[in-house]
């Protein structure tokens, strides 16, 4: 099976995950792999931090990245993993894995995909999705809050003491990578019909 891997990166609430689901509408999830760098955040149980929602966690340090280029390596090779499950509102990895096999298509998707070369590289097409900063920060708001039980402050001041940092150090000049630009976020249904094409292209000369 020739298997086609496919980065897709940008800031946290830039629309990353709309635009792999639908991909995978258009494809289906028995052809299309979701792999999320996002699964790959390092286990803090056992470190002494008395606040883990102060962590960068839009570093690089802050993701196992060589366990995901492992996992990922396993499953370009047509096999499958144990990804880890990780709890964002604890901060901790769970005792639960997810299995994964190995499909035509893998979207790697995470903020710093394309910032790691040891993922990159791996890639046969590196998508950055692009939103406006506004944009960006009333998604991840939204988010946080419904999704994962944080305050208003709390987010307010990661924003400012790390996200935004991260995104103008790390994440954005990781577009420089980028084979594709998408605009407008994930709801741009033309890059959605432009990585699909490529896609079903690849599949066809396999």
């Amino acid at each position: 099976m020739r298997i086609t891997t496919i980065g897709i990166a940008g800031g946290s609430g830039s629309g990353k995950t709309t635009l792999c689901h639908n991909i995978v509408a258009e494809l289906g999830p028995d052809v299309v792999l979701l792999f999320q760098h996002d699964a790959y955040y390092h286990d803090l149980t056992d470190m002494p931090i008395p606040d883990p929602a102060r962590i960068n966690y839009d570093h690089p340090d802050s993701l196992e990245t060589s366990l995901c280029a492992e996992h990922l390596r396993v499953l370009r090779g047509g096999g499958s993993i144990e990804q880890p499950v990780y709890d964002f509102s604890t901060h901790r990895r769970t005792a639960e894995r997810r299995k994964l096999e190995a499909r035509p298509v893998i979207l790697v998707e995470g903020i710093l995909v394309l910032a790691e070369a040891q993922l990159r590289e791996a890639m046969d097409l590196r998508v950055f999705v692009d939103a406006d900063a506004d944009v960006r920060i009333l998604r991840r708001v939204e988010r946080d809050i419904c999704e994962r039980g944080r305050s208003i402050a709390s987010v307010r001041d990661q924003y400012y003491n790390t996200v935004r940092p991260s995104y103008e150090q790390f994440i954005a000049p990781s577009k420089m990578h980028a084979d594709l630009v998408v605009p407008r976020g994930g709801e741009n249904l033309l890059a959605v019909e432009s990585i699909v094409a490529f896609i079903r292209a690849r599949m066809a000369a396999a």
